[in-house]
């Protein structure tokens, strides 16, 4: 029996998860997240608030998909196809709360290959980073 790559899964292709706890109340993160601003930073400008389950949206660059659930102070996921992809694959972001603040997890499913799943890890870890700024004050 071969042994499948890391970040392969038995059904949903490959998938990628990357996590950040920021030292700001889950509140206050998921009021951000679900703020136009923090939509422009981590789906894409022109999605509009609120946000509500089986909401179909497009993003200014084309990207489309859907609020499959939205649990609020919790997680968001969706569909997720940017122009140049033949299909969707599948974003869920999660918060939790943490002793130093609030963790947000970003997790990714049903990406096509290695490749796309490590710009996909690049791409969390940029998001992540922008959203921790912006919630922390800094420039």
């Amino acid at each position: 029996m071969s042994e499948r790559p890391v970040g392969k899964t038995k059904d949903a292709g490959w998938q990628i998860g990357v996590s950040r706890t920021i030292a700001v109340g889950l509140d206050a993160v998921w009021e951000y997240l679900t703020s136009n601003e923090g939509l422009a930073v981590w789906l894409g400008p022109g999605v509009e608030t609120p946000l509500r389950k089986g909401q179909a949206y497009r993003t200014d660059d084309g990207t489309i998909g859907e609020i499959r659930s939205l649990r609020p102070l919790d997680r968001v996921r969706l569909t997720w196809r940017p122009a140049n992809r033949a299909d969707h694959a599948t974003i869920q972001i999660a918060l939790a709360p943490a002793k130093t603040g609030c963790t947000v997890r970003f997790h990714t499913e049903r990406l096509r290959d290695r490749d796309e799943r490590e710009k996909m890890r690049e791409h969390w870890k940029t998001v992540a980073s922008a959203i921790e700024a912006e919630l922390l004050g800094e420039p």
